[in-house]
């Protein structure tokens, strides 16, 4: 699956063939080993280049052959031949070089790469790491910090800043082949001892040790994330029913009726899983609009993935019969509780006995929704995340009569559809939602005290967020929250002259976020939020002084005093407050595990991988540390009781702060309130 040409006279061509990514095979690295020795005891040849078939270098080692019984040369050797050669070798790197295929280019002499590849070392994203030698050459290559951030967060990084690192040699726009075979020409002859990097000393750092230990807790917390998505599947209920006990419908035809944005979305999920859908939007234009945006959404996936598009599996329909024979519904309408009652009585009557109905409910009550039909067994919520065809992560919610069987279901079909299914219990706002809350609460009440968005998103951002609570705010709508809070009693007309209400069922209560919709500041759809954007759907943030005034003003009305608030206090009190929202769901059985959790963060909320998850995180800061702040900060606000520490978190301390996996043999001592 290598093999040897001869090009411009005195150039041996050794193309990768082992389609459709050339990973290295048994059959692939015979094949090199063969190839490379042909050529170098060729005396026509004097200088070597390894590219692959199809605009692809390499995607890294077979993951079929992990495990003990390898079987074909082993890489390690067939690299250090290549290093040790007496002929220049040239990687031509197109498409990609991954995992073992970076650290093949890496023992060749020169390496040449197009603009559009990207590389890295995505090893530990499967809990391993470079076993070829990458954790050997890259540091002396590129220096120890930029060799241990690649390393041990998996990331992909651009042609343009490789040749920034010196990862490669040359840059090229045009045929990486032609281009490599010139420079090979071009360097024929030269001496190859400074070329060889195993040879190179390794740079030396001071306080070596815990440079390594702080990125050794990273590539801990990516191993720790790579087996909790595993996790996470064996799923279990506070009945007794679990992953192994229950057996999954098999679904060949769903229905998802509402077609807004996340119908949208879960109909193009579905169709590219192989699910024959019927889509059902009752409002004419919206429906027409649906039928264009999801072809066009198919249509795109299938020119990037070059699989034709699922658009034939789908039809169209405005009239909700047309739900009557499949084996599942997703009911996707506006999050009114009333509305989807309504609709759930409608399913119930049409639908074909044992048919699972299935709510894509941020946050409403399960219960009150299975109420409403014949068969409340039937009934599971299945959460998706906006972009639905896009994210990952799929809460599956199971009501106090669900049937273990149509949680299975439901989690079997979201991994069909590419999704990490996590089973949870039923709550308002479930898990992720939950804990979103005393989060956002905390950033509100942190600009009360002094702190201004800008301060609280670079917190946050700088540990990890794509974005912090002000920039995601305005990307998800502020008027979402808003008409949430409205429903619950508690956003109250504030206007220039009215009279601010701190208090608000016996709990602090900011209503910022309601007088910047009062003012018509939705966010990025209105072009004003928390920050300015230009335009109505302008994407770039800008501070905005109207926000900076409004803040004093605001707290002039209040008579409080801005003081200085540093980063550090707004990540305690914004992540430590999330985080005993999440041993309190932890205590009360709604979600089974501390994986569980960090799984839903981590694919759901864009905590950051390499942090492991909100459990994860608290266990390596120390539980008792947690404790401890959190302590501190419910002294200083007690009308506010996301501060205050959950019972499990003092049993957890108490305990000898045990690590994540063994929190298990603490909560089954609790009392367990689902």
């Amino acid at each position: 699956m290598a093999q040897l040409s001869y090009v411009s006279g005195s150039v041996g061509l050794i193309t990768l063939q082992n389609p459709p990514v050339n990973v290295l095979s048994a059959a692939t690295r015979q094949g090199i080993m063969e190839s490379m020795k042909k050529a170098l005891n060729d005396p026509k040849v004097k200088s070597v280049v390894i590219c692959g078939q199809n605009g692809v270098f390499c995607a890294g080692a077979d993951i079929k052959e992990f495990g003990p019984n390898i079987s074909g040369p082993s890489i390690v050797p067939l690299i250090y031949d290549i290093e040790v050669a007496n002929k220049p070798v040239v990687a031509a790197i197109e498409g990609s070089a991954l995992g073992g295929g970076l650290e093949l280019a890496l023992t060749c002499h020169y390496r040449i790469a197009h603009s559009k590849t990207r590389l890295g070392l995505p090893e530990v994203t499967l809990g391993l790491l470079p076993g070829a030698g990458g954790t050997q050459l890259l540091p002396r290559l590129i220096g120890i910090p930029a060799s241990l951030e690649l390393i041990t967060t998996g990331r992909h990084i651009t042609a343009a800043e490789a040749l920034q690192l010196g990862l490669v040699d040359h840059v090229t726009q045009s045929d990486t082949v032609d281009s490599a075979v010139k420079f090979a020409l071009s360097v024929e002859g030269e001496p190859l001892d400074s070329r060889r990097i195993s040879k190179r000393p390794c740079p030396h750092l001071p306080d070596l040790d815990a440079v390594f230990e702080a990125v050794m807790q990273k590539a801990r917390a990516l191993q720790y994330s790579f087996f909790a998505q595993r996790a996470v599947g064996r799923w279990s209920m506070p009945s007794g029913a679990s992953w192994n006990t229950s057996k999954a419908r098999p679904v060949h035809r769903a229905a998802v009726l509402g077609l807004g944005t996340m119908g949208r979305g879960i109909t193009v999920a579905l169709a590219q899983a192989g699910v024959s859908v019927v889509a059902v939007e009752i409002q004419e234009k919206q429906l027409n609009e649906a039928r264009e945006h999801v072809y066009a959404t198919l249509e795109r996936g299938a020119q990037q993935s070059g699989v034709s598009p699922s658009c034939a599996n789908i039809t169209y329909s405005h009239d909700i019969q047309a739900v009557a024979d499949v084996d599942l519904v997703i009911e996707a309408v506006l999050e009114d509780l009333s509305l989807k009652e309504k609709v759930f009585q409608q399913l119930s009557a049409i639908c074909k006995p044992g048919t699972l109905l299935c709510s894509n409910t941020s946050s409403l009550d399960l219960n009150c929704l299975a109420s409403q039909t014949k068969n409340p067994e039937l009934v599971v919520g299945m959460h998706f995340f906006a972009p639905a065809h896009v994210m990952k992560l799929l809460e599956v919610v199971y009501g106090s009569k669900s049937s273990p069987e149509a949680v299975a279901t439901a989690m079997q079909l979201g991994k069909k559809m590419g999704k990490i299914s996590v089973a949870v219990g039923n709550c308002r706002g479930f898990v992720g939602n939950r804990m979103l809350k005393p989060y956002i609460e905390q950033s509100y009440f942190l600009l009360e005290e002094g702190a201004t968005p800008e301060l609280v998103d670079k917190a946050l951002e700088e540990f990890g967020f794509p974005m912090g609570v002000f920039r995601m705010s305005d990307l998800s709508g502020l008027d979402v929250g808003w008409r949430v809070r409205k429903e619950d009693g508690l956003a109250e007309p504030v206007g220039t002259s009215g009279q601010i209400t701190r208090l608000r069922g016996g709990r602090r209560y900011s209503p910022l976020g309601d007088i910047l919709c009062e003012h018509g500041r939705f966010g990025q759809k209105t072009g004003l939020g928390w920050y300015q954007y230009g335009r109505p759907g302008g994407r770039v943030a800008k501070s905005d002084p109207w926000v900076f005034n409004l803040l004093e003003e605001y707290r002039a009305r209040l008579g409080l005093t801005a003081r200085p608030i540093d980063q550090q206090e707004v990540l305690e009190r914004c992540l430590y407050s999330l985080i005993n929202e999440g041993l309190c769901i932890l205590e009360e059985g709604f979600a089974s595990s501390p994986e569980d959790i960090d799984v839903i963060y981590v694919f759901g909320y864009g905590w950051p991988k390499h942090r492991g998850g909100p459990m994860f995180y608290a266990s390596m800061v120390g539980l008792a540390t947690v404790l401890e702040r959190l302590d501190h900060y419910y002294r200083s606000n007690p009308d506010v009781p996301s501060l205050k520490p959950c019972k499990l978190l003092r049993q957890l301390v108490a305990s000898g702060s045990p690590p994540v996996h063994k929190w298990k043999e603490i909560t089954k001592k609790i009392q367990n309130r689902l």
